[in-house]
């Protein structure tokens, strides 16, 4: 059982941001291998069927990403960096389902101007939306 306390707003966008980095990367990766597979621009209009596999693949990209992640070892290379760990709420690892609906609730809680992650200055456990949705939390970490 791991234990912390909750991690702030601050931490958790500074984390999100090291990982919108790390992201982009790979999704520049994965856009030219099929640039370089159609021998061509993939864009909706002239790829048809393939536009919709290519966006699917986005999606998996950054989903595998993040649920590998926190299944793995709880943690992002952003939130590696700023010391945060994502635990269910009883301070477990997570499973792979917990993990998918923590990111399928988190993708809903960033989208309108992070208005379910800044929940957790409202919540009595200082959890996000997403965090309560999933029965997950954030952990700060504190240095050795």
């Amino acid at each position: 059982m791991i234990s912390g306390t909750s991690a702030g707003f601050g931490r958790r966008f500074a984390a999100l941001v090291y990982d919108i980095l790390l992201l982009a990367a790979l999704l520049t990766l994965y856009t030219a291998a099929w640039v370089l597979a159609r021998h061509g621009a993939l864009t909706a209009q002239g790829a048809g069927a393939w536009w919709y596999a290519y966006r699917a693949g986005e999606l998996a990209l950054v989903g595998g990403y993040y649920v590998l992640n926190w299944t793995h070892s709880g943690q992002t290379l952003g939130m590696r960096a700023w010391r945060l760990r994502t635990v269910s709420d009883s301070g477990h690892a997570l499973g792979a389902a917990r993990a998918l609906l923590r990111f399928a609730c988190g993708f809903l809680a960033w989208t309108p101007a992070a208005l379910g992650v800044l929940w957790l200055y409202l919540d009595s456990e200082h959890l996000a939306l997403h965090d309560r949705l999933s029965k997950t939390r954030v952990l700060y970490l504190p240095g050795s």
